[in-house]
């Protein structure tokens, strides 16, 4: 935060200002997000201070950086979601697989994600919004072994329940070791505790709980969902 005010002096009738003048106040946050702290600073501040004409506060450094990134998740979450959905689309030529799986990976990501920031105590960060953009890629991919593998039984001659179930039981290993290489990669990032984990930390702990959740979810919901919306007239790829 920065008091800053500007003074002017008078030179031959007219008036130049000089270069701003401020007073830092510096100040971390423990045990509590940032966005929160500084937005009941700001209140606090508003309430017992009334600055002069010409001064204003300035609340910059780790909070003008987060705003700034706030930003720029609204733009790059949504897109990330519609460009899923068309390579999906492409992938399937249809639109309710795309849909199925984005459902299922909605349904199932944030628990386990959220569940483990509830355990560790870490706050919800611009770092692990990220976290949840990046577990999207994976836990579609999951659901993709899966349902191609499904499809590729009905091209095979087997009914939907029939092709449901085998691919249920034998994608099971392909889906595991997809999820588990990305868990196991990420873990020693989830529990650090060195100088610079706090921003890779949050990023880690996401994925690694999310992952572990979605594997154990959609074990069980991805193919009852498939076998919901699925019909013998399907358009059907690989």
């Amino acid at each position: 935060m920065r008091l800053v005010g500007h003074r002017g002096r008078l030179i031959d009738g007219g008036c130049q200002l000089l270069k701003p003048r401020f007073i830092g106040v510096q100040f971390s946050v423990r045990n509590r997000d940032l966005a929160g702290a500084v937005e009941e600073a700001r209140r606090e501040v508003d309430k017992q201070m009334k600055l002069p004409a010409g001064y204003t506060f300035d609340w910059g450094g780790e909070y003008k950086d987060y705003l700034a990134a706030k930003d720029q998740m609204k733009v790059i979450a949504p897109l990330t979601v519609l460009l899923i959905l068309l390579i999906l689309f492409a992938l399937y030529g249809n639109v309710k697989f795309p849909v199925i799986i984005l459902f299922s990976v909605l349904v199932t990501e944030p628990v386990g994600g959220l569940l483990a920031l509830w355990l560790t105590g870490t706050n919800f960060s611009v770092s692990s919004g990220l976290g949840f953009v990046a577990l999207m890629g994976v836990a579609v991919l999951t659901s993709v072994i899966l349902y191609s593998f499904i499809n590729k039984l009905r091209l095979e001659g087997m009914d939907i329940a029939t092709a449901t179930q085998e691919a249920a039981v034998l994608r099971l290993r392909p889906i595991m070791m997809t999820a588990l290489v990305a868990c196991f990669g990420l873990l020693p990032a989830a529990i650090s505790t060195g100088i610079g984990s706090d921003s890779q930390k949050p990023f880690a702990i996401v994925i690694v709980g999310g992952l572990i959740s979605r594997l154990l979810l959609s074990i069980f919901l991805a193919p009852v969902l498939y076998a919901l919306v699925a019909r013998e007239d399907d358009t059907l790829k690989v």
